[in-house]
């Protein structure tokens, strides 16, 4: 944890098999990081950009494309997995996400199937298991938390999607502990913040509105949600943390996110940032009626947040799947 007072914890999100095998290390050395994140764009980012996995795909040639990524992407979280190992049996998170198949968010089925068996492919207890926000993934999440399985929910943009996966977790922990089950599986609810400012900020500069606030008066609206619902094994996972803007401090979304019992997956660039900014850490400061008035204001000034939650949640899953394409395509 990267501090304990706070119970907050940074993520690293990012993965490349070079970087797994010699900064990593040295990260959750330091204690700067005690769990990493990745998703289909990562992975594009790392199979398509990077020269160290050109032995292991000249080994792979011939076989299936998303064999083939399946491969790849099983050795680095388990890589991943390997070096987390000691954090996670100190209760000290020790996590690494992998994603499921974009192209399967609408099938709970399919969803479940492929989850179990890349939890069981790795073989690493450690290893969470990232379900899209959907309909069917809310099926998925709880069937997965309720078998034992850590759980990473992801693209979460509204606090009715924060909600509807605290269900489908409590009811999954009712199950467990019906069982007498007395350790439960961990889960996080990873809102994802910097891209509601991508996406309105040029908006708000032409009418005069503070800029680089929604998703962090979003991302706290979420936070309460989940710190209200009081599930033990449910945190707050801060994503989409990397700064666009040049008007912003590289770590913006770590600094303005400070709050107890959270975490904040960010890109190396934006950890190295807020490490060497040697800033004292405080816990922001809000409360629920100043992010209602927040939301008042946006409304009043014709932004329908919930209809913004709603294209971005869109624009995620359209990401995921076009960067899962590319990389089928270049495997081929």
């Amino acid at each position: 944890m990267y501090n304990n007072e706070l119970r907050f914890s940074l993520w690293c999100d990012f993965v490349e098999r070079s970087f797994l095998e010699n900064e990593f290390s040295s990260l959750i050395e330091k204690k700067i990081v005690n769990a990493a994140t990745s998703n289909p764009s990562i992975f594009k980012s790392a199979f398509l950009g990077s020269p160290a996995y050109k032995e292991a795909k000249a080994l792979l040639e011939g076989r299936p494309a998303k064999e083939i990524y399946e491969t790849l992407a099983i050795q680095d979280i388990q890589c991943a997995a390997s070096k987390l190992l000691s954090a996670y049996e100190e209760d000290n998170d020790g996590f690494i996400s992998i994603e499921v198949d974009p192209f399967l968010c609408d099938d709970a089925q399919a969803t479940i199937e492929e989850g179990k068996r890349l939890y069981k492919a790795i073989g690493y207890p450690n290893v969470m298991i990232k379900v899209p926000a959907t309909e069917a993934g809310f099926v998925a999440m709880e069937t997965f938390l309720s078998e034992g399985m850590h759980v990473n929910a992801t693209l979460i943009f509204s606090h009715q999607q924060a909600k509807a996966c605290l269900d489908a977790f409590a009811r999954a922990n009712a199950l467990l502990e019906s069982k007498s089950i007395q350790k439960l599986p961990q889960a996080v609810i990873s809102i994802f913040v910097s891209r509601f400012d991508r996406k309105l900020d040029a908006k708000l500069e032409a009418i005069d509105f503070p800029t680089g606030r929604v998703g962090i008066m979003n991302a706290l609206r979420c936070y309460d949600v989940i710190e209200g619902h009081g599930l033990q094994n449910v945190r707050a996972l801060f994503a989409s943390t990397g700064v666009k803007s040049d008007s912003l401090k590289e770590d913006y979304y770590i600094q303005e996110l400070l709050v107890k019992n959270a975490i904040n997956t960010a890109p190396l660039n934006t950890i190295h940032a807020f490490v060497s900014s040697k800033d004292e850490l405080f816990p922001i400061e809000y409360t629920p009626e100043m992010i209602e008035n927040f939301f008042n204001a946006l409304h009043a000034n014709d932004i329908d947040i919930n209809h913004v939650c709603d294209e971005l949640m869109d624009e995620g899953l359209r990401a995921f799947k076009e960067a899962f394409v590319e990389i089928l395509n270049e495997l081929k």
